[in-house]
């Protein structure tokens, strides 16, 4: 009942905000945000968006398996973001673009415009789904079991809470409530590392020390090429995962493209870049307290990483304040994520696809038609099941976001025109042989393909577009 009364004043203060954000509302506030959002506002909001409820309980659980080499990965988003707000952000605010799709209409024509905004609603809405499906798992646990109420109302009650608070205001609530989030998500961690530190005997300083001179403290792998892990793929990854997952993708790009000017835009997006590594720094060290604590306590260690907090909190060992602490944070990171994300989703169908971003009705329907959908893939995804929730994100990532990095790569790189009718069949058989080559050399070699997949994949589309290019 705690935990229920919890997230229901949350989801009270999300709605005040929304509403104190914007009362006019229209398309223009919900894609565009006016263009009135300040810039370190922002910032902070993208943290909360980045940092879904699969971080929140997945990424500690990764030291089990990978120690903390995620932090390779880390450091490449760094120098991806520099690339997004120097090279692809100008582009965007020099063409005055609402979707960052239309770039590829006028750097080709509509079909390429359309094969791009269709591979971005297809990645965002499993990407998304996937995420919020691990933090429905947890609000089910939490609350949904202890009500009798099914897990299927459970993700559509959830749902239809952030369709209330963003379906008026879009982006322009999105910025405002996202601070918010992102406040407490950050709260939440740093009181729960305290917690587990102080069941330790620990102070926080000497905590971060323990962390530090652990075996699973380990960040590098520079020997073993072979690896998932290595050094170069886990940084190139890194690298490019932005480029895709932030400056390719509606997402991510909306917020920054509501800002006043491109200066201010860039700075947030700077400011953003550099926040990212050191939280995910301390939900990594939170994984490595967690399985000290495990071991003092004699306690089994969870099949899965995933559940490596979520079973401490929720069988009380933590404490009850714990557990509230901890549904804030799930919820917090759960509902930043997938707001912006049903808003992207509603932005780019209804300009993208259907042509129809002065037509607020349409809008509306197409808000409703994104909520339906995110419903049935999130069930999808519970009736499947999966291992590590993070993997099997960047892994699609890699097949459905590589063609949209082959596509603005060439629009930017080269001056070649394509036959377009080609592009289409271009953009889907890259991902196609790629999972074939992929298939091939593990059971020829047996080498595994990591997330360096998606920069084989851009190269693949790439070379195809070079192929029919016009003369």
């Amino acid at each position: 009942m705690l935990v229920l009364i919890t997230i229901l004043a949350y989801f009270a203060v999300l709605l005040l905000v929304s509403h104190i954000a914007g009362k006019k509302g229209g398309n223009d506030a919900f894609f565009r945000g006016n263009k009135k959002s300040p810039w370190p506002l922002v910032a902070f909001g993208m943290v909360g968006a980045s940092i879904s409820g699969v971080t929140f309980i997945g990424v500690p659980g990764w030291v089990m398996g990978i120690d903390m080499t995620y932090m390779q990965m880390c450091l490449g988003f760094i120098v991806g973001y520099l690339i997004v707000a120097f090279v692809l952000l100008p582009i965007y605010y020099k063409l005055e673009l609402t979707s960052i799709y239309s770039y590829l209409e006028k750097r080709f024509g509509t079909k390429s415009y359309k094969t791009g905004a269709s591979f971005f609603v297809l990645s965002k809405l499993l990407g998304a789904a996937a995420k919020f499906y691990v933090v429905c798992e947890i609000l089910q646990m939490c609350v949904g079991n202890e009500f009798g109420i099914p897990y299927a109302a459970t993700v559509a009650i959830t749902l239809g809470m952030i369709w209330l608070y963003t379906r008026k205001n879009g982006i322009r609530a999105l910025v405002w409530t996202d601070s918010v989030q992102t406040l407490c998500l950050i709260v939440a961690l740093i009181l729960i590392l305290i917690k587990v530190a102080s069941l330790l005997g620990l102070s926080f300083g000497d905590a971060m020390s323990a962390v530090w001179n652990d075996s699973h403290s380990r960040m590098f792998e520079f020997e073993d090429f072979s690896s998932k892990q290595n050094f170069w793929k886990q940084f190139l990854s890194g690298v490019f995962v932005v480029i895709v997952m932030t400056g390719l993708d509606q997402d991510m790009m909306q917020k920054n493209l509501t800002c006043k000017n491109l200066k201010d835009a860039q700075k947030d997006l700077c400011s953003y870049g550099v926040l990212f590594a050191p939280v995910n720094f301390l939900f990594l060290a939170l994984g490595i307290l967690l399985l000290m604590l495990y071991q003092k306590m004699g306690m089994d260690l969870p099949s899965k990483g995933d559940n490596l907090l979520s079973d401490i909190v929720m069988n009380g060992t933590l404490g009850n304040a714990c557990m509230v602490i901890f549904a804030i944070g799930v919820v917090a990171s759960a509902f930043s994520s997938a707001d912006s994300a049903m808003t992207s989703l509603t932005t780019s169908f209804t300009i993208d696809i259907l042509g129809k971003e002065k037509d607020e009705k349409v809008r509306k329907k197409v808000h409703l038609g994104v909520l339906a959908a995110f419903v049935l893939v999130t069930l999808a995804f519970h009736t499947i099941g999966s291992g590590s929730v993070m993997d099997l994100i960047y892994t699609l990532v890699s097949y459905t976001y590589g063609p949209l990095l082959g596509l603005f790569a060439f629009g930017i790189l080269t001056k070649r025109s394509v036959k377009e009718k080609w592009v289409p069949v271009v953009a889907i058989a890259s991902p196609v042989i790629c999972y074939i080559i992929d298939f091939l050399v593990m059971n020829t070699w047996g080498y595994k393909f990591g997330y360096e997949m998606l920069m084989f994949n851009g190269l693949l589309t790439f070379v195809g577009l070079l192929i029919i290019t016009r003369k």
